[in-house]
């Protein structure tokens, strides 16, 4: 199952008949890097009948569930804001009783290197939970979530993040490659589109994004009675000569996936848009009750008539 699902290890340790201090034939396999799990996975077999069939002695990968995502916002032509968004579930962490309030803790530990290794930024944080203890069997389906933002400029790298429940002492390792965008000045170019379940004019504080609070829906999966938010910089309209506003067009096409029909088309003129000609800030909150549940694409599409360009944004979300 573990060679089908990963592929042959990177290193393979055997022992058919046992060693001195292992009376069952084991091995012991290493993955350098796993999708999805993390870095120098080591797993062990053992053959505790002597018949062939190994087992495994303990699951690695039952780890600490987390989920990450980073989102780019280019500044300028040489740096871009990397927001690193992290979510747990309240049934994954381990609470303990502290005064009549259950708390949950874990530790978070970030690093991003070059390709090559050499150390660019670090960060630390701590996600607290605290959940009254006569609440706390019906708060498993709760979810917590954490932002850092990270200046950086373009180009490639390694981001590590390594996360530790400190009352259930289950940890884990998120490894994943960053391509941090240049801004392209001379044309039409856009920020990462986000799909968010909150978008609210607030000064300062966690997850904000110039002067708006954009909190990211992390599996963007939404229920029909809630809004999607939806959340995207577009940069360097070719401005008109006499209003010195941007002269073109941004349409939002929401489709079900399989089909061609379109359930939502409706395109404004990008003068009315919030911003100017070198920034344009799209932010929407869309209700979701006249869609059916199933898997929809968004498309959001920016046309700058001076240049004749255009530009195109998509992704994927889901209603149930």
């Amino acid at each position: 199952m573990i060679y089908i699902k990963y592929g042959p290890p990177d290193e393979r340790e055997e022992h058919p008949t046992g060693d001195a201090a292992r009376v069952y034939p084991f091995e012991k396999w290493r993955y350098r890097y796993i999708e999805g799990v993390g870095a120098d996975v080591n797993i062990e077999f053992v053959d505790p009948t002597m018949t062939g069939e190994y087992r495994m002695t303990r699951d690695p990968f039952n780890q600490l569930p987390m989920k990450a995502r980073t989102d780019f916002i280019p500044v300028t032509n040489v740096s871009t804001m990397a927001y690193i968004t992290i979510q747990f579930q309240n049934k994954d962490l381990q609470f303990e009783q502290k005064e009549g309030v259950t708390e949950a803790t874990v530790n978070l530990y970030g690093r991003i290197t070059s390709i090559t290794g050499r150390p660019v930024n670090n960060f630390d944080g701590t996600v607290k939970v605290n959940v009254p203890a006569d609440m706390l069997q019906n708060a498993g389906e709760g979810k917590n979530i954490y932002q850092k933002s990270v200046p950086l400029q373009p180009g490639r790298y390694r981001l590590n993040i390594a996360a530790k429940d400190l009352v259930g002492n289950n940890a884990t390792n998120y490894e994943v490659a960053l391509d941090v965008p240049r801004l392209d000045e001379e044309h039409l170019s856009a920020s990462s589109l986000i799909l968010a379940d909150m978008i609210e004019k607030v000064p300062r504080g966690p997850f904000v994004i110039g002067t708006s609070k954009v909190r990211p829906r992390m599996d963007n999966t939404f229920h029909r009675d809630e809004k999607i938010g939806i959340y995207l910089q577009l940069y360097n309209f070719e401005p008109d000569e006499k209003t010195r506003k941007p002269d073109g067009t941004i349409r939002y096409e929401i489709s079900k996936e399989g089909s061609d029909d379109k359930t939502f088309d409706f395109s404004q003129d990008a003068e009315k848009a919030p911003g100017g000609a070198s920034q344009i800030v799209v932010e929407q909150m869309l209700p979701l009750q006249n869609l059916e549940p199933g898997q929809y694409s968004l498309k959001i599409t920016a046309t700058d008539k001076k240049r004749n360009e255009t530009l195109t944004r998509s992704v994927s979300f889901t209603i149930l």
